[in-house]
């Protein structure tokens, strides 16, 4: 039996798939991997690019995220209504990740404690990874981690055009396909 959430996932894919970048939703292990990287004991919120069917949202509650914290951005407003439904109690913004700033003004926030991402920036155009890439670290709190996954076998984000650090966290091989989980830093100068 199909899933309400994935019929969804996958009609949205078909309708655009140079914005959903891939056919199956994010495992549980993948989000449950993206959220581990998440610090513990903050207070300031936790930013979540492109909420999709809210599989990386649920890794982060699971973690322990409180709600209150979270702020989700999702720019489909069919994907929006679905992750208002089924978290109410988090803030899910429609908007724009690659206008990140404007995206969350309206709730107050001019900084973050991580920003975790379920983008899928490699096939977006580099100017669009940029401006993505800028917005996030323009919030990050110093030190704060930028957590991203992909599914290609190198960095979804140029830490060099964007003067930052970044590793490879964890490989979770258990998703459709297998997915790296980054976790990028602002150099220390």
């Amino acid at each position: 039996m199909i899933s309400r959430e994935y019929r969804l996932f996958l009609r949205r894919w078909l309708k655009n798939p140079g914005q959903i970048g891939a056919i199956a939703p994010s495992s549980a292990r993948l989000a449950n991997a993206m959220a581990r990287q998440v610090p513990r004991g903050g207070s300031g919120p936790v930013i979540e690019l492109g909420g999709g069917t809210g599989k990386i949202t649920a890794g982060l509650l699971r973690a322990g995220i409180d709600p209150a914290r979270l702020v989700v951005i999702e720019r489909d407003p069919h994907l929006h209504r679905l992750l208002q439904q089924h978290y109410p109690k988090i803030h899910v913004v429609l908007g724009d990740a690659a206008e990140l700033a404007k995206a969350v003004r309206p709730l107050g926030i001019t900084e973050a404690d991580a920003v975790v991402s379920g983008l899928p920036l490699l096939i977006f155009p580099r100017e669009v990874q940029d401006a993505i890439g800028r917005g996030v670290f323009d919030l990050l709190k110093p030190g704060a981690p930028f957590i991203q996954f992909t599914y290609g076998p190198y960095s979804p984000v140029s830490r060099e055009r964007l003067g930052i650090t970044g590793k490879v966290a964890s490989w979770v091989g258990i998703n459709l396909p297998p997915a790296s989980v980054w976790v990028y830093r602002r150099a220390v100068s």
